[in-house]
């Protein structure tokens, strides 16, 4: 049986997760191919996968790029809050002493510029923009409050013996979490308890990831779990979800190691540290590596029509994305489910009692 308020709380913790997974944007890159006479492979496929500032949608056969321009909302000291359209940035313009970053090492970044036309290091603005990343997740986010709420207004009118509709779609999935994933890592007395956090995991991985293989209309087509910041998000979560509910027992054998001689204790300790970190570390190389590689893979095969410039390449190229999406399907699900499971078992580690 699923309890209803726990089904509210998962829902409450999903948009929350989604607040502080945010982040600013590391790249900006045009995703669409410049009127060259090569074709530039390296930049189109960055250019889809990079966060960015605007919504690339298509290339007219004049060069006109039709894009969806996100909203810009900057913090500066001097001059305050600063809201309007990316639009503003167009072709390297300068907007209102600010100014995008197309190379270097601020490349992707908006940076506040000198009357000289430097940039200013020393009053960088704050950057609260709504990116491509910013905006799957907030779809991502809505999606899955929806889901939620939907599958507890079921259970209030069907009860818990005979799952209809959105109810009999999602409590399979929510059991499988909890009695194949939680309770066999956690223990069934403490699995009930961090429940809501990892459905949250799940359902907020798995609906980005599958809203990632969708690549139109915006938000879907979003590349948001192959930000290495999100990732690191997510992985912070169940590192703090670790070491705020470790037990004694846990913190004993990282700074006391029963059981090892005391002269390899200065060996001992900083070992076990660099496991703790590396757990966190591990989840969140996994799933940007993953999820990363796999939109490549697509992008390359389209890309060989282009490359060659003939559109013999073209049913070649599609029946492989045809079978590289099929697979990144699988893949969707199956890192929602390895993360999960994860952190879980970290978890289950931690707060695990002493054996007597």
């Amino acid at each position: 049986m699923i309890d209803l308020k726990r089904i509210y709380f998962t829902g409450l913790l999903f948009i929350f997760m989604t607040i502080c997974g945010y982040s600013a944007p590391k790249q900006e890159s045009n995703p669409a191919v410049q009127a060259e006479e090569e074709f530039d492979a390296s930049s189109f496929i960055l250019g889809h996968i990079a966060d960015s500032h605007e919504w690339h949608i298509l290339t007219k056969k004049n060069g006109e790029h039709v894009s969806l321009y996100l909203p810009v909302i900057l913090y500066s000291k001097g001059s305050g809050l600063h809201v309007f359209s990316s639009k503003k940035f167009a072709h390297g313009q300068e907007y209102n002493g600010f100014r995008l970053e197309e190379e270097g090492e601020l490349e992707g970044r908006i940076v506040k510029v000198k009357s000289d036309g430097t940039v200013d290091m020393e009053n960088m603005p704050l950057d609260f923009s709504i990116t491509k990343t910013v905006l799957g997740m907030m779809a991502a986010a809505l999606i899955g409050l929806w889901l939620f709420l939907a599958l507890a207004r079921s259970y209030k009118k069907t009860g818990i013996s005979h799952p209809k509709g959105i109810q009999g779609f999602l409590e399979p999935i929510v059991l499988f979490v909890r009695d194949d994933i939680a309770i066999p890592n956690i223990g069934e007395k403490k699995a009930h308890k961090f429940m809501p956090y990892l459905l949250s995991v799940f359902f907020f991985i798995l609906i980005n990831n599958l809203m990632g293989l969708i690549p139109f209309p915006p938000p879907f087509g979003a590349n948001v779990t192959g930000n290495i910041a999100i990732t690191m998000t997510l992985a912070l979560f169940t590192f703090f979800m670790i070491q705020f509910n470790g037990s004694k027992t846990y913190w004993r054998h990282i700074f006391a190691a029963p059981g090892v001689p005391f002269w390899l204790l200065p060996i001992m300790i900083p070992v076990e540290i660099i496991g703790m970190l590396s757990k966190p570390f591990a989840l969140m190389v996994r799933l940007f590596a993953n999820i990363t590689a796999g939109h490549i893979i697509v992008l390359s095969l389209i890309a060989l029509i282009f490359i060659f410039n003939s559109l013999a390449m073209a049913p070649v190229s599609l029946i492989f994305v045809l079978f590289m999406d099929c697979l990144e399907l699988l893949v969707a699900f199956l890192q929602a489910y390895v993360f999960t499971l994860l952190s879980a078992l970290f978890i289950g580690i931690a707060v695990e009692d002493e054996h007597h």
